[in-house]
């Protein structure tokens, strides 16, 4: 029913497709535009976050933590050079898992932001 909407995500893995499919179980079609609108704004690509995390190797370690909302993490990262380039190599190995963490996060609050809407009567918006 939402496969149109979601196309439109470039970069997407089948895991966040199905969990996609889960969080907008149950919306209508206005709900299910507006969901993706929200999350499409919030959502990462991992291969995005892959050429912050190889900028750990240039010494500036820490900028893909940022990004993904983990401002202690990126601090630690960036006084610490990436842990001694220990975690920003563990990260770059585990960048995917990383990123998808990150968009389920983000589906999910944009899913309760959706929900938390007001649905509008119809005939309402002449008003």
């Amino acid at each position: 029913m939402y496969q149109n909407l979601l196309m439109n995500l470039k970069g997407m893995t089948p895991e966040e497709y199905h969990y996609l499919e889960q969080v907008m179980n149950g919306m209508d079609q206005k709900q299910a535009q507006s969901f993706v609108m929200f999350y499409s704004g919030r959502r990462k690509d991992s291969q995005e976050i892959l050429l912050f995390t190889l900028l750990g190797f240039l010494g500036v370690a820490g900028v893909h933590r940022f990004i993904l909302g983990n401002v202690g993490m990126g601090i630690l990262y960036f006084f610490t050079a990436g842990l001694c380039f220990i975690g920003t190599i563990v990260d770059l190995i585990n960048h995917t898992s990383l990123t998808l963490e990150y968009n389920q996060k983000a589906a999910y609050e944009s899913a309760q932001l959706v929900k938390m809407m007001k649905p509008t009567s119809p005939g309402s918006e002449n008003l």
